[in-house]
């Protein structure tokens, strides 16, 4: 039996049973709340004018983030609460973040500031439990899904910068969360409107079960890439599962030999949570998409997906990684390498979903790195990642795993340039020998992001990057690990 969506807006509790499942909460908040406050630019998560903070309990604790609008259908805001930058103050009473946005002069045409405005608050709410004002580059990194035509960022982050300095004003979290306790569902939320449903699971025996009964229905977490799907290519997606209400599936844990992350968790809090074990991880992390993005995208969702220039498999490869895949006849565990069988195909069965990715803890001595390529340093999809992983013992490697994207058709492992360097001396005779073999494994394509040969010599270029960080051959290995340091620095100044 089909329920109505219950969310919060505005103090408000906001009761929807006649929308479209596919309709979004930027088009809801627009044109049926006249919310005019959050802006619709590109409608595809990128310039975050309509970006909006989301209130949810997960696990009986209340998170907060920012979330762009424009990609969360409206039925996945049930039983969560969102707000928008006129909830921030008044005219009378603004909240300082607002103050500080006039005083530093960081608005002019006014489009982007309200989405601004929600992306800093959601950094604001934080400085509770960091103790200390945000540091700039935390500003810079919470603002990454924001763009600016007309002031530039500079006064926007100064503006960040001196709410920080000013008296906090405080957020009830507990009447909050209170009020959507009273809302949430025991198990199993299912809406319906023009013969199209949307199912939200809070068990993993449920959502099998309905994956066993509706093995067409198409599976939904984040929504970061099937909102695109639904907006700008206007797919006819039939019935939802969504997977994103499941306890089970955002589960996050470490074990005597293997970080264990739920298909559910988000990109932010995945990767964050690989850190510790694998700080060569940090530079991808921030440019993996933008905060709001990574807020709302799953890693589960992201594997599952499948896209050849996807950022998390070259690293979860090169790592050995495994993923779980679970049915109601049982689970089975696969190298993740081995899930891709061609584009956008997977060894995924019909009644199957992903539960786990299952991260090896790094061994004794061993090397790991991973490098993006793209146009753009944030917000921009890759023309090369690469990541590359072995044991160095005598100045030979050992177990090599080399894990790349934007090269083929799928997420790819270098098995043949992994066999050239395998037990070798990691010396200049071993690497030239390997740069010719990366460049004739891959045949990748051109396209607006680069070009088949460029991609090529990326391969070749990034493999000789890493022997000059971690040969004990190499003359230059201590001026690339300085020349690394010095950029890191002044990075956080």
């Amino acid at each position: 039996m089909s329920a109505p969506i219950r969310f919060f807006h505005a103090s408000q509790l906001h009761t929807v049973s006649d929308q479209p499942v596919t309709r979004t909460l930027l088009q809801y908040l627009r044109e049926d709340s006249h919310c005019t406050s959050v802006k619709e630019g590109c409608a595809e998560g990128d310039c975050g004018a309509c970006t909006v903070v989301v209130g949810e309990l997960r696990n009986g604790a209340l998170q907060m983030r920012s979330a762009n609008a424009c990609l969360l259908p409206l039925a996945s805001l049930h039983g969560k609460a969102v707000f928008t930058a006129d909830q921030l103050g008044s005219r009378d009473a603004p909240h300082p973040l607002q103050e500080a946005m006039v005083s530093c002069h960081g608005s002019q045409c006014g489009f982007c500031t309200p989405g601004f405005m929600m992306s800093m608050w959601s950094i604001y709410l934080q400085r509770a439990d960091r103790g200390t004002p945000a540091t700039r580059p935390e500003i810079q990194r919470a603002l990454s899904g924001n763009l600016c035509r007309c002031t530039g960022y500079r006064p926007i982050i100064d503006a960040m910068q001196v709410a920080e300095s000013m008296p906090e004003q405080s957020f009830d979290r507990q009447a909050l969360a209170t009020r959507l306790a009273g809302i949430a569902e025991e198990d199993h939320f299912h809406y319906s409107a023009q013969q199209q449903h949307w199912h939200a699971p809070r068990t993993l025996d449920t959502l099998l079960t309905l994956r066993k009964d509706m093995p067409d229905a198409t599976l939904i977490a984040g929504s970061t890439d099937i909102g695109l799907w639904i907006t700008k290519q206007f797919r006819a997606l039939g019935d939802f599962i969504s997977v994103a209400n499941v306890d089970v599936l955002h589960q996050c844990c470490r074990t005597e030999d293997e970080i264990q992350i739920g298909a559910a968790v988000s990109v932010e809090q995945a990767y964050r949570s690989c850190l510790d074990e694998y700080p060569e991880l940090a530079e991808l992390a921030d440019r993996f998409a933008s905060l709001p993005v990574r807020n709302a995208g799953t890693l589960g969702g992201n594997i599952a997906n499948g896209s050849p220039i996807g950022d998390s498999m070259p690293w979860l490869i090169a790592l050995g990684a495994r993923i779980e895949l679970a049915s109601i006849n049982g689970t089975r565990q696969i190298p993740l390498e081995a899930f891709y069988t061609g584009y956008r195909q997977k060894d995924l069965r019909p009644e199957e979903v992903v539960t786990r990715i299952l991260i090896p803890l790094r061994a004794k001595d061993r090397l790991f790195r991973v490098w993006k390529i793209s146009k753009r340093i944030d917000q921009d999809i890759s023309a090369v990642c690469i990541a590359l992983s072995a044991t160095l013992a005598d100045g030979h490697l050992h177990d090599v795993r080399i894990g790349a994207g934007g090269v083929a058709a799928i997420p790819a492992r270098a098995r043949q340039t992994e066999a050239v360097i395998e037990g070798k001396l990691w010396d200049q005779t071993t690497l030239e020998q390997a740069c010719t073999a990366i460049t004739a494994e891959f045949s990748p394509i051109s396209d607006m992001r680069a070009s088949a040969a460029y991609r090529r010599q990326l391969c070749a270029n990034l493999l000789r990057r890493f022997w000059l960080e971690t040969s004990p051959f190499s003359e230059a290995k201590d001026a690339v690990l300085s020349l690394t340091a010095f950029a890191a620095a002044g990075e956080q100044q």
